[in-house]
């Protein structure tokens, strides 16, 4: 089955069900399919062909559905773009990833023309509900289209789908190349362990870039499923759109569940509608948890994957949640699940490759035809993270007797603050840009609202005097503002280092760590 096969059973089976909520504008699937077969041939009438590359860099809307669905149609596998990022990020990633295309969000405009004049593949701008010279208006190009009957190439189940870009250990960003088998795959995975059905209603409140939300596009499309969205996160249009469209579930980040939870007004409003919260992107303590399901109710669950995988591995379901009672069950609140239906998930010696017993730490690997082709015009480290057939995934881990998985640190040298990842290497890139800088080493710090905090350990050249201010400012010119340091700590001694000269980051990690059982927060 390909993505368009999706869109296509939707429509059939379910043309008067109400396919998106989007304030006050809705549609049914059969005009959302509509729409979408007008968007693809719009597209090909701008000149663009299939197997070229578009993107977007927009909020969430029924328009980010669309543009979803269309790639699949319109033959043209999709980039979508970190809200987040630089302007200079984004320049690498519409550059390295050849994109000749891309829908704009209006709150991105001037975001836009800091990169514009750099980025000389980008042939066509597609403007959604604003104004910019030279570019095309999307519902225009909805408009003045009649709609692409069919597909406009001949797919294969292993061509590129989609092209997410993920922050990169060397400082660049790296585009995972997903297939149309790993995309439907994923959903149908996902549909089988969580037993979605036709009356779901889905809130699209986590950013639609991100896979940790987007995922659901495709997974409710199969069952007929409702999605309504929210252009950006705030507790109280959160809670005031599940009261208003019953909404029945979604996935949050725990940032936005800490924001909620802590929300003034939270008992003002019925969440009674909700019956599954996922939360992932990154862990969350057990001690939010709790408050969580205090203010909640009992429906939180977390999931964990990676945008390698499309990106579920695990889930945990409600039946497996305890709250009180036996303490090999409660233990389990601190666990990201069990293997979803589809995916074979191991956590591995890292020496041996042997699974690992009980209690004892391991990587977590997978396999399965949710897991990406690769990297985009990055063979060795394509080859390096998919050796012997397993996505080797730099989480490390431990498991149960019943093959619960415990995430209990990382291999890979990232923090995980308010979802987002962030590569110390990135950032220490920045810092070293900086002509003060002698040495640098970044870490991530327990944090209540974030989850992690990035902190600098900064040792400056002799005889200057750099401000911490003066280093974040700087580092704010080169890298997206989250990935800035919040907090950055000047010695004058050398960073510990290991015989062959590596800064030892878990001598660094040990006085911020003391006393927490696991190195994420």
């Amino acid at each position: 089955m390909l993505l368009h096969d999706v869109l296509n059973h939707a429509v059939k089976l379910f043309p008067n069900k109400t396919a998106t909520i989007d304030g006050d504008v809705e549609y049914t699937y059969a005009e959302s399919g509509e729409r979408i077969r007008r968007l693809a041939a719009g597209l090909l009438s701008l000149g663009l062909k299939p197997g070229d590359h578009i993107a977007i860099l927009a909020n969430n809307s029924h328009r980010y559905f669309e543009t979803y669905f269309v790639c699949s149609v319109a033959g043209m596998p999709l980039a979508p773009l970190n809200i987040r990022l630089a302007a200079h990020e984004l320049e690498f990633i519409l550059n390295d990833g050849e994109i000749k295309a891309l829908i704009l969000g209006p709150e991105y405009i001037p975001l836009y023309e800091q990169f514009r004049e750099k980025t000389p593949g980008l042939k066509h701008v597609i403007i959604l509900n604003a104004e910019l010279p030279g570019a095309v208006d999307y519902e225009g190009l909805i408009a003045s289209n009649e709609p692409l009957m069919g597909v406009a190439r001949e797919w294969q189940e292993t061509d590129m789908l989609n092209l997410c870009y993920t922050g990169g250990t060397t400082g660049l960003p790296k585009g995972v190349m997903l297939s149309q088998r790993a995309i439907v795959s994923n959903a149908q995975h996902a549909t089988m362990t969580m037993s979605f059905q036709e009356r779901d209603i889905w809130l699209h409140v986590a950013p639609m870039f991100h896979l940790a939300d987007a995922w659901a596009v495709y997974a409710f499309a199969m069952v007929g499923g409702t999605h309504v969205f929210n252009g950006a996160f705030s507790p109280q249009l959160c809670l005031e759109t599940i009261e208003k469209h019953k909404v029945t579930k979604t996935i949050l980040v725990p940032t936005m569940i800490n924001f909620l939870v802590n929300f003034p007004g939270l008992g003002n409003y019925d969440t009674s509608s909700l019956d599954l919260v996922l939360f992932g992107a990154s862990p969350m303590p057990v001690d939010r948890l709790i408050a969580a399901k205090n203010a909640l109710g009992p429906k939180l669950c977390q999931a964990y994957g990676m945008t390698e995988t499309s990106p579920l591995l695990t889930a945990m379901h409600i039946g497996w949640t305890h709250y009180e009672g036996d303490e090999a069950k409660v233990r389990r609140l601190a666990s990201c699940g069990r293997e979803i239906s589809g995916v074979n998930v191991r956590v591995v010696d890292q020496v041996t490759g042997e699974d690992v017993k009980p209690g004892q730490v391991g990587e977590i690997i997978a396999a399965g035809p949710n897991v990406m082709n690769g990297y985009w015009k990055r063979p060795e480290e394509t080859a390096e993270a998919l050796r012997g057939g397993y996505m080797h995934t730099g989480d490390l881990a431990t498991v149960d007797e019943e093959n619960f998985i415990f995430i209990v640190d990382r291999a890979k040298d990232m923090i995980v603050s308010g979802g987002e990842n962030v590569y110390c290497a990135e950032v220490e890139n920045a810092l070293y840009d900086h002509p003060d800088v002698l040495e640098a080493a970044v870490i991530g710090i327990p944090d209540d609202r974030w989850g992690e905090a990035v902190l600098a350990i900064v040792v400056p050249k002799e005889g200057t005097n750099p401000s911490e201010g003066e280093l974040i400012e700087h580092c704010r010119g080169i890298i997206a503002g989250y990935k800035c340091p919040k907090q950055v700590v000047f010695q004058a001694q050398p960073l510990p280092k290991s015989g062959p000269g590596k800064i030892l980051k878990t001598e660094l990690r040990k006085p911020y760590w003391e006393g927490k059982t696991k190195q994420v927060n």
